[in-house]
């Protein structure tokens, strides 16, 4: 009897024990959680990135074209993978914006304003360095596991809209995955874009 009893409150005590937690999914930030509803949405503004064009396209909430820039996307093409070095596809949206007021071609180092400046020279000094300069528009991804969450998050591989130096040959792909733009013309943009603007990045486009 007193084997049994014994029994029964190891079996008591292990039911009692919170169950193991399942295994976190990967960090994602709210704005990605769910895709759109509709795309773009109705009587917004929004923004396409043509790859093969190389263009980037201000689209107005009448669904006119307002403004476009030449560009360079990611010099080894198209695709979502963390560590690719890709421009990635699909609906993303704008949810941060860095470098408001700043001077142009300000050197953003880590997301962070530093005092520098880039110039010609110093690209000359350090002609591997991929120049993030003026502003950033970083984009979230908005269709899980596509462009958002696990290994394919865009937000997470700090995908921006940036700011680049004047070396860079505009119209064709150079970039390390970002959408590059030139100093005055991404102060444009991110001066007349708010946070949450929509974002299609389109390979044929």
């Amino acid at each position: 009897m007193r084997r049994l009893l014994l029994f029964a409150c190891a079996l008591l005590a292990a039911c009692a024990q919170p169950p193991k937690p399942a295994a976190l999914a990967p960090a994602v930030p709210v704005a990605q959680v769910a895709p759109l509803q509709a795309r773009p949405s109705p009587g917004q503004p929004w923004i396409r990135v043509g790859v093969k064009s190389q263009q980037l396209t201000l689209v107005g909430a009448d669904g006119q074209d307002r403004a476009s820039y030449t560009v360079s996307t990611a010099s080894r093409g198209v695709g979502e993978q963390n560590g690719s070095l890709q421009t990635p596809r699909g609906w993303h949206r704008v949810c941060d914006k860095i470098g408001d007021g700043v001077a142009p071609d300000t050197i953003i180092y880590r997301r962070e304003i530093t005092p520098w400046r880039y110039t010609p020279a110093l690209h000359a000094e350090y002609p591997d360095k991929d120049w993030i300069l003026t502003r950033i528009l970083w984009l979230c991804g908005l269709e899980p596991g596509r462009n958002a969450g696990g290994d394919v998050d865009s937000y997470a591989r700090a995908i921006y809209i940036h700011g680049a130096g004047g070396h860079v040959r505009w119209g064709t792909p150079t970039s390390r995955g970002c959408v590059r733009m030139k100093s005055a013309d991404v102060i444009e943009l991110f001066d007349t874009v708010p946070l949450g603007t929509e974002v299609l990045i389109d390979e044929n486009a």
